[in-house]
């Protein structure tokens, strides 16, 4: 007997104030009709990474398989995941150019929390008047603010 699996929603944001530079990343998670919203932020870091960790730490929260729809204005993110992960695997994390892939660490921590669920990966423009989208990049910005406060 199989369970339907629950479906929740994952809008994720990253932002950096240069970059490399200070950088913040925030989230929303949403399950019927409940949300979460969640955020952090790095003193030295890249938007990439900002990224990468938005849609991780979001992963992270769930605490059973569930079918997650990703939503990121980051093609780095929705590319990454659908499209150049498997050559990555197959030439032992070495991009197009023989080099390494950067951001490894993240990618492959990625990977494994993805694994767990089934996870349809969706880009939208950012700053174009997505509500959710909006709202991570305003949460990213104020932990990025709070870090600036705090050091």
């Amino acid at each position: 007997m199989s369970a339907e699996l629950t479906e929740v929603e994952l809008f994720c944001d990253g932002a950096c104030s240069g970059n490399p530079g200070p950088g913040g990343y925030g989230a929303i998670l949403r399950c019927r009709g409940v949300e979460k919203e969640l955020s952090g932020a790095a003193p030295d870091t890249t938007n990439n990474r900002m990224e990468l960790t938005a849609a991780l730490e979001g992963l992270l929260l769930l605490t059973r398989p569930c079918r997650v729809t990703v939503v990121t204005d980051s093609q780095y993110l929705v590319k990454g995941m659908t499209e150049w992960m498997v050559g990555w695997l197959r030439n032992g994390w070495k991009n197009s150019k023989k080099e390494p892939v950067l951001n490894r660490d993240l990618w492959e921590r990625l990977q494994e929390a993805a694994r767990q669920h089934q996870v349809c990966w969706q880009w939208v423009r950012g700053h174009a008047g997505h509500a959710e989208n909006e709202r991570c990049d305003v949460l990213a910005r104020e932990a990025i603010e709070r870090l600036r406060a705090n050091v």
